[in-house]
């Protein structure tokens, strides 16, 4: 005898755009919470690279906590937590914070705030989802990348065993709090690197956004906080609008097009030992991607040329030494992030190319030769722009 047993359950969530979260008149935090008539119990942790940046943080969500006490109760001071990648190289982190959540008394009916960037978002969210079998997770995410990507998702992850997401869940947040002032934070180097993840989902999704990321590059470059603010609200929009859309938000299928570029960042990632950053490594990725894209002939070498120099005025740099690493058998240690992505997929490799700039299409295979003709491409490119810049 056989019972199938079936029955949806629909998720909902707020993504917030603001500024000044914790100042004493924003009600954006006490506006998202149900109405029950006792304050909310919240456990917040703050990511330790915004406490560096703003060491007045805590005390401010006291003082808003302490004004705002009819609806939120915080039963100890917010907590600094590591930032990074360091937060998520393994699942200590994660045990450190369902200890502390126990301690706080938080249950299926508390909160966890976590404020920081993404790798901090995916640590401290993959403790919430699976203390007491799930809690209700409020991000504020404090980086471009995590506003405009990886913080207004569903997925929740740590490393092991030196391979990215290897362990984690799909559980949406309770909501997600954007405040554009945390951006005002970042060093050059999370402010341009968050904008890769802008660059990828125009590529294979909106080509007016691209010519939008034209227009704004000087802008952007310059850290003008209204263009950052239009571009991470727009890449955002459609990151859910795939995520609601797409018709597989739990990533049950064997592609997925908003990791576009993120085979070959993930590897390099993981060889850099995350020296070098999300952001960065998207950004090399997209580029690569990008020339296979012309060489197969999926879009024209206008556009690839088009597409890398939009990302070059954007501050971004397209190059690393990890790129040339060889194993012993001389093969390009990069390559073996296609194996890793095809195992994080399961089945059948499958990637996502540009299909004309706006549009996508997926592939199977990526010829290794090909991957190393486009190394070689952008390790001439860097060349180039070096000499430019030097005769400049």
């Amino acid at each position: 005898m056989t019972h199938r047993q079936e029955f949806s359950v629909k998720f909902s969530y707020d993504v917030v755009f603001t500024r000044g979260l914790f100042e004493i008149s924003n009600s954006t935090l006490r506006d998202i919470l149900p109405h029950t008539g006792a304050p909310a119990r919240m456990a917040v942790f703050i990511d330790s690279g915004v406490h560096k940046a703003w060491p007045s943080l805590p005390e401010k969500i006291l003082a808003w906590a302490g004004t705002h006490k009819d609806a939120v109760y915080l039963p100890e001071r917010p907590m600094i937590v590591p930032g990074g990648e360091e937060s998520k190289n393994d699942l200590t982190f994660v045990q450190r914070i369902t200890h502390q959540l126990q301690r706080m008394q938080i249950c299926r009916h508390s909160y966890v705030v976590a404020i920081g960037g993404g790798a901090m978002l995916d640590a401290v969210g993959l403790a919430a989802a699976v203390f007491h079998r799930g809690v209700r997770l409020i991000r504020v995410p404090t980086t471009v990348l995590s506003q405009n990507d990886s913080g207004i998702g569903v997925k929740n992850s740590v490393n092991l065993d030196g391979v990215k997401n290897l362990i984690g869940t799909f559980a949406p947040p309770f909501a997600v709090l954007n405040d554009s002032l945390f951006l005002q934070t970042l060093d050059d180097r999370d402010w341009h690197g968050g904008v890769a993840e802008a660059f990828k989902v125009a590529i294979i999704k909106d080509a007016p956004f691209l010519d939008e990321l034209e227009a704004r590059a000087d802008a952007l470059a310059a850290r003008d906080l209204d263009a950052m603010e239009a571009v991470v609200k727009r890449c955002a929009q459609l990151h859910l609008d795939h995520i609601a859309t797409a018709g597989d938000p739990f990533e049950q299928g064997s592609a997925r097009p908003l990791d576009f570029g993120h085979w070959a960042a993930h590897k390099l990632e993981s060889m850099t030992n995350f020296e070098l950053r999300h952001g960065e490594a998207v950004a090399i990725g997209i580029a690569l991607d990008v020339y296979c894209a012309a060489q197969l002939g999926f879009i024209s070498l206008a556009e690839r040329d088009r597409i890398c120099a939009a990302m070059r005025r954007c501050g971004m740099k397209l190059w690393h030494a990890a790129l040339e690493k060889r194993s012993g058998s001389g093969m390009l240690m990069v390559l073996n992030g296609l194996e890793e992505f095809r195992q994080h997929l399961g089945g059948r490799l499958t990637l996502t190319m540009p299909d004309g700039v706006g549009r996508k299409r997926e592939i199977h295979e990526l010829a290794p030769a090909l991957v190393a003709d486009g190394v070689k491409w952008l390790s001439d490119a860097r060349k180039s722009v070096v000499q430019n810049s030097i005769r400049a």
